[in-house]
């Protein structure tokens, strides 16, 4: 019997970003396994500190350029909910719209790579394909196709704003995105090759999911719910009416099929959010606000890998202090290690990749052990 290790990373052509996975194996059957990240780290808690808040928040957008408006979003919900700052039903749907399209591309860009993981380079071109559009339609929304920088303290950027004879080409392209989703779907479950690399791979039970605190689609994939936009954290989603994706079998393929189905989940969303701008008055910015003085509070949202936290105060002179950011990659990237065991090594990177890890939104803190002599 052979025994060793094999170590895959900090660079690798199977991975995007920086990481460091060492594979314990026992003829080729992984035993154990240690996954060590923090390449990434760039302190902007701390660079958050004794700034004032409009500064502040919109160095979050530069944690990720993945999850950049669920980052700025969170950040600026801190300060209106701490200064009880009213912000513009407007703005509410546009920032919701936005964090849909963030959503697609996000889980769109996780497919692609899945399948190239897998070697099937037809259906990773195919994945990269139908994400364009959406990166598009941002664009045409705030003028980037990454870090939009659409929310504000009090609303939106004007740039940001949606005019009504914009929204019937917004609509038709969602209704394309969703013909070409359904036949991305079709395929990948009538794929042989796909399906025998990812169903009953990586299995992950509920019990492990809730030991390991799992989040997102990756706990949705084993039956857990926890999306905080049903939950009641995120009311800006209370007008819109969407399911909670949930599959039980707790395999790669359920965590890929959850993210399928919830793209049509978020189309859903953007065309209520676009039919109710008609409606709506045309202010999207509050500007007679007033930063006032107030504690570290917490807030929370549900991004693309599941529920991020964030939380911050003010002190008397407008500064922002005792900034935290949580995002849901670590706790996902833990059940990942766990479940690693007992699968051949060439599942490894597929195994971890389902759980669409964001190494850059994960990497927030550091850890400084200081030794002296006694």
């Amino acid at each position: 019997m052979y025994e060793g290790e094999i170590a895959i990373g900090p660079i690798h052509s199977s991975i995007l970003e920086p990481h460091r996975l060492r594979l314990f194996i026992e003829d080729e059957i992984v035993k154990d396994a240690e996954l060590t990240i923090g390449v990434n780290y760039r302190g902007v808690e701390l660079l958050m500190e004794g700034l004032p808040p409009e500064k502040a928040t919109i160095l979050t957008e530069k944690i990720c350029g993945i999850c950049s408006h669920i980052h700025l979003w969170c950040a600026v919900r801190v300060t209106e909910m701490g200064c009880n700052i009213e912000v513009p039903e407007r703005a509410n749907y546009i920032r919701v719209i936005v964090e849909e399209l963030e959503r697609l591309h996000s889980h769109t860009l996780l497919f692609g790579h899945v399948f190239e993981v897998l070697g099937h380079e037809t259906m990773a071109m195919r994945a990269f394909m139908i994400r364009e559009p959406i990166l598009q339609t941002l664009f045409e929304i705030s003028g980037s196709r990454i870090q939009y920088s659409c929310p504000i303290i009090g609303g939106i950027r004007p740039r940001c704003n949606i005019p009504d004879k914009r929204i019937p080409s917004l609509m038709e392209r969602m209704d394309r995105f969703d013909e070409k989703m359904e036949k991305l779907l079709d395929r990948t479950l009538r794929d042989p090759l796909l399906i025998s690399r990812m169903k009953d791979i990586g299995v992950m039970d509920r019990k492990i999911a809730a030991k390991y605190h799992a989040l997102g689609p990756t706990a949705r994939g084993s039956g857990i719910r926890c999306d905080m936009r049903k939950m009641g954290y995120v009311p800006e989603y209370d007008p819109f009416e969407f399911e909670e994706i949930l599959l039980d079998d707790g395999d790669v393929l359920s965590r890929i099929l959850v993210r399928m189905y919830e793209c049509f989940e978020s189309t859903k969303i953007i065309k209520q959010a676009l039919k109710g701008l008609y409606h709506l008055p045309e202010k999207f910015y509050n500007p007679k606000y007033e930063i006032t003085e107030f504690k570290p509070i917490d807030t929370y949202n549900e991004a693309q890998r599941g529920q991020v936290y964030y939380s911050y105060g003010v002190n008397s002179e407008g500064r922002v202090i005792h900034s935290k950011v949580r995002t849901p990659t670590e706790t996902n990237l833990a059940c990942m290690e766990e479940i690693l065991k007992g699968y051949h090594v060439s599942d490894a990177e597929v195994i971890i990749t389902s759980c669409d890890p964001c190494f850059t939104c994960c990497d927030r803190s550091i850890m400084v052990i200081e030794k002296r002599d006694v």
